[in-house]
Formats: structure tokens, sequence, C-alpha cells
């Protein structure tokens, strides 16, 4: 029995209009109270049978801003934002017309039926440690890696938890938005709080998916690379570039063509197929002289290249377009440059 299918809450005490001086102690704690919101009756407030839940977001960062933007967009009841920082807490009131901002965390659980942790990783189990969901209530977090066991300590009779992963980059919130279209979501949680979490993901545009039990961290690790670890190997080859006279726009636009058709390649021909360059062909020579410029040019760069040609080695032998004799030599240059 769901809140968001229009079923009653366990009854709760009511709450009492608070005088004017409990009203300015909550104005000074970021809490915008409505005089008409002062006192409700249940627990917790209810969305109209059949619609979607009444959602919170704790954390007003990047992820929560921009999921929060996207949902209210889509037509999804953002009601209230928990933020410590009011310029942050602002800022998503801004983007989300009509949410209340809450200083604490705790302070949205009379609001809303949908919790969402928009928090970062390592704050995900402390936080739900301090929350106690009503029942009828689900709290779902958003990090790639933690289980969604984590909120545990939060649960109480009639509760659920689970998570909601957007596997975007939220480097800039507006681009965040955009990219949540055709992105993919992988979400945990019951049947029923799955359900819903799927037709969130729909609403905002992205794919809800399922990952296999323990299989959650490979997955997120998998991200990192794509995103954070991508980002610094283009700091690495903006720096190569530097020492070829470029400076980082100039290295984008040189190399950022390459890189473009290289993941066409890999999409239409395989990731093996599309491998190309001196690991490939077994140019030994190449290599003494790649690794002699990092050595001298960019000596920070020569881990990450290093890496990265033992793995095009091991690519190019898997494929059978490496010579064993080459791919031998090749290993010990490596392992003479470390």
């Amino acid at each position: 029995m769901k809140a968001w299918r229009g079923d009653a809450a366990p009854p709760g005490s009511q709450h009492e209009t608070p005088d004017a001086a409990a009203l300015e102690e909550l104005r000074r704690r970021g809490i915008e109270l409505d005089p008409e919101a002062a006192g409700h009756e249940h627990p917790h407030r209810h969305s109209v049978p059949g619609e979607p839940p009444l959602i919170g977001i704790v954390g007003a960062g990047a992820v929560g801003t921009a999921l929060g933007a996207a949902l209210h967009r889509a037509g999804w009841p953002v009601v209230a934002v928990a933020s410590r920082d009011e310029a942050r807490r602002e800022r998503f009131r801004g983007l989300v017309p009509g949410a209340r901002g809450f200083a604490e965390a705790a302070a949205i659980l009379d609001e809303v039926e949908l919790i969402i942790l928009a928090v970062p990783d390592d704050a995900v189990e402390q936080l739900a440690g301090e929350l106690r969901l009503y029942g009828g209530q689900a709290l779902v977090h958003t990090s790639g890696v933690l289980g969604a066991e984590v909120l545990e300590p939060a649960r109480a009779a009639g509760t659920q938890i689970g998570a909601f992963h957007p596997l975007v980059a939220f480097a800039d919130t507006e681009r965040a938005i955009a990219a949540l279209h055709g992105a993919t979501v992988a979400v945990e949680g019951d049947d029923q709080l799955a359900s819903l979490l799927g037709d969130m993901a729909e609403a905002i545009g992205a794919t809800a998916v399922r990952l296999a039990p323990g299989s959650k961290a490979a997955y997120h690790a998998a991200a990192v690379l794509a995103a954070g670890g991508f980002d610094a190997l283009l700091d690495a080859i903006a720096e190569l570039g530097a020492a070829a006279g470029l400076d980082e726009q100039g290295s984008l636009a040189v190399y950022g063509g390459l890189i473009e058709q290289t993941l066409g390649n890999a999409r239409a021909l395989g990731i093996r197929a599309a491998l190309t360059g001196p690991m490939t062909r077994g140019d030994v020579g190449t290599l003494a002289r790649h690794l002699d410029a990092l050595a001298r040019l960019a000596p920070g760069v020569l881990p990450l290249y290093r890496a990265a040609a033992e793995r095009e080695i091991t690519l190019a032998e898997s494929r059978g377009s490496l010579a064993p004799e080459a791919a031998k030599s090749m290993r010990s240059l490596l392992a003479m440059a470390g």
C-alpha cells in the first residue's frame, strides 16, 4: 500500500499552527512555511490518486538541481528541496518554482512521498541513519556505486528504498538536463518501486535498467572511466599538444575529430577492429620515440600512456595482428620506461 497509489498513511498527530516566534525560527533555519500548509492532518502530504508522487530532493548540487528541474519540466511534482547551502537552495527553487526550501533533510519528510538523496556517496549512509520514513513513503539515492541497502536505517513499516542513478555527466545544469534524453538510468527497488522509477526515468526522456546483483560497482567504475577518466585522457592529450605549440582549444580541434572517428569505428566495427596505431602494427621504434619524448616533455603523462599501450598490445594480440616478438619488445620498452 503506497502513498502514490492514493492509499492513506497511518494516522499521526495533527500539527499545531506555529506562533510568530516559531515561524521566525523556521525561517532562520531556511524553512519556507506557507500559512495554508502549516498544519496538515497526516504525517506527510499525498498526491492525487493515479498521479506521480510528491517528490522532495535532498541536495541542491549539480545532480539534485538538474534532476529536480528535469522532473519539474516533465510535469512531476517536485515540492521540496533540502540543502544547508542557502545559495544552492535558492538556485534550485528558481529552476523549480513552487518548491519549498529547507535547511535540514528531515524537514522535507512531512511534505513528500518520494525522497531523493542527491548527495555525495560518502554522505548517503550517515544521512539515511538520520532519517525515519513515514509509512507509505519511499527513499532512493542517486549514487552509482552504492546499493539500495545502504538506506535500510531509514526504513519503517510500509516504506520502500531504492536507487536512481542517471548515467550523465553533471558538469552543467542545462547540458545535463538535455543529456538525460536518451540516457540510461540504473534503478533498484522492489517491483512496485522499480516500476515507478522506470516511469520517472521515461518522463525525463531516459531509459531505466536493472543491473545484475553485485555488479553496480563495476558498472559505475566503467562510467567513471567514460566520464572523468576520459576527461583525464583529454587533459593528457592537451599537455602533449602544448609541447607541440597548441593551446587547449587547439588540441581539442586537432585531436577531437580523431576521437570521434575512433568512437564511430568502434560502434560500427567493434572495439578490437577499431584499434589503430603503432601497437597494432608492431612499430617498436615509434614506441621508443614516444617514450623518449614523454620523458622529456610531459613526464606526468607517461604512466597513462604506458597503461594504455599495455592494453593496446593485449588487444592487438587478441585479434592476431601483432607478432609475439614485437609484443615482447614493446612490453620490455614499457617496463624500462617505468
